[in-house]
């Protein structure tokens, strides 16, 4: 049996970090609304980004670690931008004096859109 963790995009903008063992139902019951408070209130939602595990351990492993996460950083994992990915990894004083890699978002909010 597989686990997963995913990202789902609302429609507000906003990132929500979850893990199920039936992707396909749990996506379902997000966008039909009910299920979760932070989705119910933001739909219609889509899914961002989906990985499997062998274990629900590792699939609430990741999603603990992922929620935590920058929306750059996210969105990198998203688009599987292993470059940006790292990039964002580093706290910012470490970062290099360079601009981030083409196209990401800087925002260190979490969830929310840029600017709110």
């Amino acid at each position: 049996m597989a686990f997963w963790c995913y990202i789902l995009r609302c429609s507000d903008g906003k990132y929500y970090t979850g893990h199920t063992d039936d992707l396909d139902r749990r996506i379902a019951e997000h966008q039909h609304g009910g299920y979760c408070d932070f989705t119910s209130k933001r739909l219609p939602v889509m899914l961002l980004w989906a990985q499997d595990f062998p274990s629900r351990y590792e699939a609430l492993h990741a999603e603990l670690k992922v929620k935590k996460w920058s929306r750059a950083k996210k969105e990198a994992l998203a688009r599987s931008d292993w470059q940006a990915l790292s990039h964002f990894a580093k706290p910012p004083s470490e970062r290099s004096t360079g601009t981030p890699p083409e196209g990401v978002s800087t925002s260190l909010d979490t969830n929310g859109v840029d600017g709110q």
